[in-house]
């Protein structure tokens, strides 16, 4: 299983808000930036930052995957 935050990187075209703007409203680190941009796992805390800024729900801006192993 893995995460993909593509529904977020969406979500930011439609309400026309860059990633850098999200990453200053939501007071996360580049470093964070970068690991969403990656699909990588980042903080339940993060997330709910997400949330709060996007005024969304979790599900709204990242799904669960199946990998191919």
């Amino acid at each position: 299983m893995a995460v993909s935050y593509n529904k977020l990187w969406k979500l930011l075209i439609d309400k026309g808000m860059t990633r850098t703007q999200l990453q200053k409203a939501a007071e996360m680190s580049s470093t964070t930036l970068a690991k969403l941009g990656k699909n990588e796992t980042v903080s339940m805390d993060v997330m709910l930052r997400i949330c709060k800024v996007l005024n969304c729900d979790i599900s709204d801006i990242m799904a669960i995957v199946e990998t191919d192993k």
